[in-house]
Order: C-alpha cells, then sequence, then structure tokens
C-alpha cells in the first residue's frame, strides 16, 4: 500500500501521529471520539492521526437495524450478555467488539476526500490482511458467506476443519475535507461476539452464520500485541511516524462538546 492513497494531493512527507488509547472513555464516548477528530481534520484543526485502542464489550448497530421492529428486544439482549448496545451514524448492521479486539481509527485531511472511498477499501484491506499473516494469523479479503455485517473487503481467515472467519470489519465516514476508516480486529475470544451476535440477530430478524464469528487466534498463534505491532509495521512502510500524546490530543479536540454519533440505546 502506498502514502499516496493517503494523501493524493502530495503530501505524502507528512508524517502519521500514532495516538495510543489506553484507558477507554466509555462505549459511546469512545465511538464518538472518532468523529471528533474527522471534524477537527475537516477544520484544519487536525494532522493525519491514527488512534489505536482496545474497545470495551459493545455491539454498534446501524441505523437500518435501529428501524427494525426487534430493536429493542436486541437492545435487551445485548445487555443480558454484557455488551452495551450503540447506534452508530455509519450504515452496515450488527457488529460486536470487546477487549479481545483492536480498533485503529485513520483519520486524514484533504481537499480530495471524497475521491478514492472504494479505493481506500480495498488498499487497507489488502494492507491489513499482509499485517495480520505477518504477524502468524491466516488472512484474506473478500466477503465470506453468511457474515455478519457483511462487506466486499472483509479481512477474513479459515479456522479449523476450514471454517472462514471474519478477521477485520471496516467503515469509511467521507466529508468535506477529510475523511475517517475505522477498523475493528478480532484478535482473541471469538465465543462472546458469536452468543450476543446470535442473540441479536435473531431478534432482529436477520438471516447470518454463526460460524463466521471468528478471532485471528482461530487462524494462528497471534495476540493483540503481536497484531498491534504488525499493523504499525505497515503503516511505517507506508509512511513516516510520530507518537502522539491521548490526553493532549482529547485536551485539543475538547471532546464532548460538539459530537453526536454513536447513541446509547436507552
Amino acid at each position: 500500500m502506498s502514502g499516496d492513497l493517503f494523501r493524493p494531493a502530495g503530501g505524502a512527507a507528512t508524517p502519521l501521529t500514532v495516538v495510543r488509547q489506553h484507558q477507554s472513555l466509555g462505549a459511546a464516548e469512545d465511538l464518538d471520539f472518532a468523529l471528533a477528530m474527522l471534524a477537527a481534520a475537516k477544520q484544519g484543526e487536525l494532522g493525519p492521526t491514527l488512534r489505536v485502542y482496545r474497545p470495551q464489550p459493545s455491539v454498534a448497530l446501524g441505523q437500518r437495524d435501529a428501524r427494525l421492529p426487534g430493536f429493542d428486544d436486541a437492545a435487551r439482549a445485548c445487555r443480558l450478555q454484557g455488551f452495551e448496545p450503540l447506534v452508530r451514524k455509519a450504515g452496515g448492521r450488527a457488529a460486536a467488539y470487546h477487549q479481545g479486539c483492536l480498533i485503529l481509527d485513520h483519520v486524514e485531511p484533504g481537499t480530495e476526500a471524497v475521491a478514492g472511498s472504494r479505493e481506500r477499501f480495498a488498499a487497507f484491506g489488502e494492507m491489513y490482511a499482509s499485517a495480520l499473516r505477518r504477524a502468524g494469523a491466516d488472512a484474506a479479503v473478500g466477503e465470506i458467506s453468511g457474515e455478519y455485517c457483511p462487506g466486499e473487503f472483509t479481512v477474513h481467515g479459515t479456522a479449523g476443519g476450514g471454517r472462514k472467519v471474519k478477521l477485520v470489519g471496516t467503515a469509511q465516514r467521507v466529508v468535506s475535507g477529510a475523511w475517517l476508516f475505522s477498523s475493528v480486529f478480532v484478535v482473541q475470544d471469538a465465543a462472546p461476539l458469536r452468543r450476543v451476535l446470535t442473540e441479536c440477530y435473531s431478534a432482529l430478524g436477520l438471516d447470518w452464520n454463526p460460524e463466521t464469528a471468528g478471532a485471528a487466534e482461530d487462524t494462528g498463534t497471534v495476540d493483540l500485541n503481536s497484531v498491534e505491532a504488525a499493523l504499525i509495521e505497515a503503516y511505517a512502510a507506508c509512511v513516516p511516524l510520530a507518537t502522539g500524546n491521548f490526553d493532549a490530543l482529547a485536551h485539543s479536540l475538547q471532546h464532548g462538546a460538539s459530537v453526536s454519533g454513536a447513541a446509547p440505546v436507552r
């Protein structure tokens, strides 16, 4: 993957600042923080930034999910499984994650943000699959039959018995002047995710195959630290990196002042 994909206007020498968030702000607040980053990038107040964190147990439901008759039952089922149900602005279907997952939020300002969104999905998918392979997992790109929150550029792997499992889900939000690319890497402990998604999708009346909910550790010998290291190495091969401070970033964004994104379900 080339840094030119990040900055088609020719700003490839600008470092990508990597910010590690070590403590959760809360399930909804963690999701909203990415939108605050995007808003700041749009206004020219934040440069290229990659935020890395491990989320609280949550189920992010899509706008279409929220309009289904079984939505309230689905939200209740999530809570019973110990997962916070949220409704996100982006599309797609329900996706679950917990502290065995790694989330990357990549924000880039740019006048050509709207162009190339499909190419970003494809290129990030290949980059992420390559990084997972270097970390020791089996990984390829492409939608798998019956997966939860299906996508053309899903990163998947092969677990025991030849079972295809989803390893990475990606979403993109593009505004005039900036883009946000969010990715969830399921690394460890897929069983709770299968359970909550089974209950959630059943309540929503949506078909899916629970066997597609897996983790990178089901396909090879990996853990959260090895996956994170491989991903940072993959980014470093594309663009120069700088180290940022999460507290300083949060202060500069004045998080929560004007962001309306993922809503907790009451």
